[in-house]
């Protein structure tokens, strides 16, 4: 689904205040949740990226920064996740090669490139398949609302131009529990971009640590620089990935936003063929819509990647140096 116009308006108008009853129980049902399961903790670090609100963030790309971080710490990082959209209850180890995104999950597919990968539903029998094939630290992607696995580092990833929305819980607002409680379990929170949407304050009165970080076109942006592009973009948020296109230098003849995780149809993607060839422009996507593209599309179509850039990179490293030490018993 895409997010409702609603969502991101200051006050959310007259929709999100005949929707805030339904919130408020979805609040209640949130608190619930946290306070009502015993996690189990794993015999290694987990680190957690996660979000307050529904849709992208840039978890995935974090995520994957950070797995790069702890690769040069010499660790074996094994990616947990649910495996939205696919259909294996888990555990399972993506298989990259074989593996469909109608098994696992698009973004699976994106971690499984870098790292062993996990998908489950059942989050603590995850971790527990990981360490039984050799995971020295897991790395879960999503899963902050999630309480059945103990966290020893939780991050939440904010868009600065979209922030927290509206400020109000689902389905008055974006917001997937209150933004107190979730700040208050928080170690740590990723400002992606400039603060356009005021999160800051909110973020310094709940004290978490707060990291500025920004993203990155990958090494794909060379060879697109100058280049008449039509875009299209499967992603909680496509104009984001259009704005990227235009800042590595691209012309935009075509831009076409789907919902997150929209599975694409061949007619769909025949359609995006012969405008390209039509406008004289090459086709581009996501990384994580690449995910979603028939094997034989993808010769066709262009792929750029995103990669974060930390403000003070050492702070990020300092808040991981944290787990060095890090020795305890499993628990049964």
């Amino acid at each position: 689904m895409k997010a409702p116009d609603f969502w991101h308006r200051p006050d959310g108008g007259l929709m999100a205040a005949l929707l805030s009853p339904l919130g408020c129980l979805y609040a209640i049902g949130a608190r619930a949740r946290q306070a009502n399961v015993h996690p189990w903790r794993a015999p290694v670090p987990v680190i957690c990226v996660g979000n307050l609100v529904a849709g992208g963030a840039g978890k995935t790309p974090v995520a994957l920064g950070l797995a790069e971080q702890l690769k040069r710490r010499n660790k074996a990082v094994h990616f947990l996740s649910r495996g939205y959209g696919g259909s294996v209850q888990g555990p399972h180890r993506v298989d990259p090669i074989n593996d469909s995104y109608r098994q696992v999950g698009d973004e699976p597919l994106l971690l499984a490139a870098t790292a062993p990968t996990w998908v489950a539903r059942d989050r603590a029998a995850g971790a527990r398949a990981a360490i039984e094939a050799g995971a020295e630290v897991i790395l879960m992607d999503d899963g902050f609302q999630n309480p059945s696995l103990a966290k020893d580092i939780s991050l939440l990833v904010v868009d600065g131009s979209y922030g927290f929305g509206n400020g109000r819980i689902i389905p008055a607002g974006p917001l997937r529990e209150p933004m107190a409680d979730g700040l208050a379990r928080a170690d740590g929170v990723i400002l992606i971009g400039a603060d356009e949407a005021g999160v800051s304050e909110h973020i310094a009165a709940a004290g978490t640590p707060l990291f500025n970080a920004c993203f990155e076109a990958g090494p794909e942006a060379a060879g697109l620089k100058g280049e008449t592009v039509v875009a299209f973009a499967g992603i909680g948020r496509p104009e984001k990935f259009f704005a990227t296109l235009e800042e590595v230098g691209c012309t935009l003849a075509a831009r076409h936003a789907f919902a997150d995780h929209h599975p694409y149809t061949p007619a769909e993607i025949a359609v995006l063929i012969r405008q390209a060839e039509a406008k004289n422009a090459k086709l581009v996507t996501t990384a994580k819509d690449a995910q979603r593209l028939a094997p034989q599309d993808r010769d066709r179509i262009k792929v750029l990647t995103i990669t974060p850039k930390w403000e003070d990179e050492e702070a990020l490293n300092r808040l991981l140096a944290t787990l060095e030490d890090d020795a305890r018993t499993e628990q049964p």
